[in-house]
């Protein structure tokens, strides 16, 4: 267990980050609102997920060619399937926070530009550069 957390200790930081930076009781501020800025909150919470999820595996097997729709199946499905249980669990186990169909779209998103890009990236590596 010790080395599985050694190994993706980038991921379990930042898990650990968004679900405690989605139950925390915000404080009221005097800030103006900006329209749908929580979105963008969202979609860089799930951005940072996926992409550091993905950064952790890329380590982990530095020398060995990774299973990209395996890789997929784990860092989109995984972030996804977490902010849904987030989104359904401040919906009805807080009184500050509530569900949001457009925060999980925004996560959704957020986990999918990641696994793109990175994908993307790790894809063209291998082409230019085969072991």
């Amino acid at each position: 267990m010790w080395t599985h957390l050694k190994k993706y200790s980038f991921s379990f930081l930042t898990v650990s980050a968004v679900i405690y930076l989605s139950f925390f009781k915000p404080t009221a501020s005097s800030l103006p609102e900006i329209p749908n800025l929580d979105k963008l909150v969202h979609f860089c919470m799930y951005l940072g997920v996926s992409g550091v999820y993905w950064i952790d595996i890329l380590r982990a097997s530095r020398k060995k060619r990774i299973s990209l729709p395996q890789t997929w199946l784990k860092a989109f499905l995984g972030p996804v399937l977490m902010s849904g249980c987030i989104e359904l669990l401040q919906e009805f186990l807080t009184s500050y926070r509530g569900g949001d169909w457009n925060d999980f779209l925004a996560n959704i998103i957020g986990a999918l530009v990641a696994s793109t890009l990175i994908s993307g990236i790790y894809y063209h590596r291998l082409r230019k550069y085969p072991d």
